[in-house]
């Protein structure tokens, strides 16, 4: 026997969740339509899986979830909704590993998945949500190529500009100037201003219609 919380004020979920939970006759299964209520039932039922659309519910934020969560150690999470951001659900799953992840708009076969792992104590991240935590990771860990500073010396470089012109405009040195042509040649791995035209191009930096490379 496994005791479920559906934790979703949309009643098309909770009757679609509902039904296929209860193909298990053994399956017990409660409500609970606000955070304050979801905490009273983990306190009778601390070891229960919690089916929780997190978007629908009344929780300030991530930190209320994983408090939750961290207070009740027994309970087993399957968050399912219609939209996740990337960073939230690399937090919840980075930070407990009581959570799993499905998708109300994914396949069938992922939120049937998703419930027979969560009931038998397993987490289940669906292939979306794991996408999600790659690419949120890969944006944390990709540094910036340039300053601001240095993208618009690219800028003006790309648009024709010499260093005595740029640095004019921007009341610097003409060794500044230098100097930051130097540093941007270095970190884009080019030589000349005819591959940073390209760059600035591909960056989006200048009107393609003005240029032929």
């Amino acid at each position: 026997m496994r005791k479920y919380i559906i934790a979703d004020n949309q009643e098309l979920t909770r009757f679609a969740l509902e039904s296929l939970l209860r193909k298990d006759e053994e399956n017990v299964i409660y409500r609970a339509f606000d955070r304050s209520g979801l905490v009273d039932l983990l306190r009778e039922h601390e070891s229960a899986a919690v089916l929780l659309d997190y978007t629908l519910f009344d929780f300030a934020d991530e930190d209320q979830l994983l408090i939750i969560a961290e207070r009740f150690n027994l309970s087993d999470w399957l968050l399912i909704s219609d939209e996740l951001t990337p960073q939230f659900i690399r937090r919840v799953v980075y930070s407990s590993h009581q959570f799993s992840v499905a998708f109300k708009d994914g396949p069938m076969s992922e939120i049937r998945e998703a419930l027979q792992a969560v009931g038998n104590h397993t987490r289940y991240l669906s292939q979306r949500a794991l996408e999600a935590i790659i690419t949120q990771q890969q944006e944390e860990e990709k540094p910036d190529l340039l300053t601001q500073t240095e993208t618009e010396i690219v800028k003006a470089i790309a648009q024709g500009k010499t260093t005595k012109e740029i640095a004019a405009e921007r009341f610097s040195s003409i060794h500044t100037i230098t100097t930051h042509r130097k540093n941007i040649f270095r970190k884009l791995g080019i030589n000349t201003a005819h591959e940073a035209v390209k760059y600035a191009l591909r960056a989006g930096l200048i009107d393609p219609s003005e240029f032929y490379i």
